[in-house]
Formats: C-alpha cells, sequence, structure tokens
C-alpha cells in the first residue's frame, strides 16, 4: 500500500534554501550540537531533495554534490525509523545514476555506518573525527548507466518526453501518458497493484486498448503481493481474468520479492521507474529507450523465474 504520509520533491538551492537550512540546524546544530556552518559554496551547484508532508511541512533533506558525494542528509525526529531517509538516499543514488556518475561518497557518523551499508556502500580508510563526530569514508560504485539527453544538454520545451511524479496525482497522468503511448506492450512490476492509482477506468481503459491492439499484443505484469487484489478486487485483476491469454500476471520468486522498486514499460521506449515501489515519486521518459531496454532486461530475468499468481487464478 502506498504511504502518503509524506512526498520527496526535488529542490534547489535558490528556491528551497529556507526549507533545507530549517531540517538541517534542527538536526545538526539544535539537536547534534554539531558547531558548523550548515551552508557552503556546494549548495548552489548540489541537487537537492526534500521530504515534505501533504500539508508542505519540510521533514527531511539531502543533497548530490557534483562529485558524487551525498551528504547533509538529516531527517527530524518524529520521522525517524520510519523508512524516511531510506527513501532520501535511494532518490539520490537514482539521481546519481540518471546523471551518469560512476562513484558515490559519503562521510558517515558510525551510528550511519549501517544505514549506508543496506545501499551497498563499503567504507574505506580509518575513521576520522570531524566537528567533533566521528566519521567514517563510504564509497559506492555504480554500474553504467547512459545519461538522459536531458540532464547533459539544454533541452526545449517542444521536445521534452519527461515524466516525473510527487503526488498520486501526478503518477496517475503519468502511467496515462505510458499506457497511452503503448502500441503492443506493456510490461509493469507493481507492489500491489497500486489500486488509488492503476484501478481507475481510465489507466484500465488504457491496458485494455493495448491488450485488445492486434497479434502482437502482450500484457505482462509481474505482481509482488497479490493479497490486497484478491481480497478488495481491482479492476485491472478483473480484466486480467477476461483477457486471460492477452494479460498475464506473475508473481516473483521468494529471492526477487525483496526488490523495493517498481517500474512501468511500453514498446516505445517509455519507462516510468519508482525508486519505492509504495511511494508516488517517479521519474521516466515517454521515448528513452536505453533506460527502458535497462530496465526490461530485468523484468525478463525476473519473469522467467516467476510463478503465475495463484490467488488470482483461483478466482
Amino acid at each position: 500500500m502506498i504511504d502518503d504520509r509524506y512526498f520527496l520533491e526535488p529542490a534547489a538551492w535558490s528556491v528551497d534554501a529556507a526549507a533545507l537550512l530549517a531540517v538541517r540546524n534542527a538536526v545538526f546544530s539544535g539537536e547534534q550540537s554539531i558547531e558548523r556552518v550548515e551552508s557552503d559554496e556546494h549548495d548552489p551547484t548540489a541537487d537537492h531533495v526534500l521530504a515534505r508532508t501533504p500539508s508542505g511541512e519540510a521533514i527531511a533533506c539531502g543533497r548530490l554534490k557534483q562529485d558524487g558525494e551525498i551528504s547533509r542528509i538529516a531527517v527530524l525526529p518524529a520521522w525517524r525509523e520510519q523508512g524516511v531517509g531510506a527513501a532520501l538516499l535511494r532518490h539520490l543514488i537514482e539521481r546519481a545514476q540518471s546523471f551518469g556518475l560512476r562513484q558515490l561518497s559519503a562521510y558517515a557518523n558510525l551510528e550511519a555506518v549501517a544505514f549506508y551499508a543496506r545501499f551497498g556502500f563499503a567504507a574505506s580508510g580509518a575513521p576520522f573525527v570531524a566537528h567533533g563526530v566521528i566519521h567514517q569514508r563510504m564509497g559506492l560504485e555504480l554500474p553504467e548507466h547512459v545519461p538522459h539527453p536531458a540532464l547533459i544538454r539544454p533541452l526545449l520545451a517542444s521536445d521534452s518526453k519527461r515524466l516525473t511524479s510527487v503526488r498520486a496525482s501526478d503518477l496517475h497522468e503519468a502511467f496515462l501518458q505510458l499506457f497511452g503511448g503503448a502500441r503492443h506492450e506493456i510490461f509493469l512490476y507493481t507492489r500491489d497493484f497500486d489500486p488509488p492509482v492503476l484501478s481507475q477506468s481510465d489507466i484500465v481503459d488504457a491496458v485494455r486498448r493495448v491488450a485488445l491492439s492486434g497479434r502482437m499484443a502482450s500484457v505482462r505484469i509481474l505482481l509482488q503481493d497479490s493479497t490486497r487484489a484478491a481480497r478488495e478486487g481491482h479492476r485491472l485483476a478483473d480484466l486480467a481474468q477476461r483477457l486471460s491469454s492477452l494479460i498475464r500476471i506473475r508473481t516473483p520468486s521468494q529471492d526477487d520479492l525483496n526488490y523495493a522498486s517498481a517500474f512501468a514499460l511500453n514498446d516505445q521506449g517509455g519507462y516510468l521507474f519508482r525508486p519505492f515501489g509504495d511511494r508516488y515519486e517517479a521519474e521516466g521518459d515517454l521515448h528513452y529507450a536505453p533506460r527502458r531496454d535497462e530496465l526490461k532486461r530485468y523484468f525478463d530475468e525476473v519473469w522467467e523465474r516467476a510463478e503465475p499468481t495463484a490467488e488470482l487464478r483461483r478466482l
């Protein structure tokens, strides 16, 4: 089920400095009594992210410097141990990949070493003291990824095909554009069918159109958890039962169930990637084959290991 208690949004220092500093000061200066200036010369050029509540309150932040260093991750006390910090870090890693960065670094205080390690960061060198706190340098090597052209050249509004989402309405529109741009094929990797979004009639109609588009038509869905759809019903599940030869649903194998992200693809180079499958934030493009093909290869690998979804088949 999607967690809508907060959302992530890209931030710019020129616009969001006050919100970023409010979180940093509350955590670093106010709570931890770290003696340092909470802004520096890297802030104007860094890629920032903010977590906000639906009312607009800033509850967490982080940044990615141009040299690949992730820093200034801060989460207000009331929001810790709820996945907010993990959402920030995953967002920044995904942004680094989209920029074509291959090496990431972070300087973690000792309490945060295990947190970074969960995402693949490895410690290097000996611990050191900075601003009165013991830190450990950590690094992460990213797989090669072709940067999106929009990130390496000026993009005219007329040729922009980017998809972005931070709220439910954004995600609905992004899915609608992606599925609407498909000719004969849709590939969907989802946690639980995202009922607030994917059960809407216009989404289901778009999937139906593709499924009935001719002899090359195919809709393949990898569904991690079918419990909610089986219990409450879902329009896509109903459609799949009526068009079972055209819309196939499988459940990933046990080894693949720990995949935290979700994505959707079409056969025209379109993709929509969600770093956290239980959140609304997403980025994508309607016509960018390299990233789409990268995700399609992963989808095919998981599909081969997956089994037909038993609960929906029984229905």
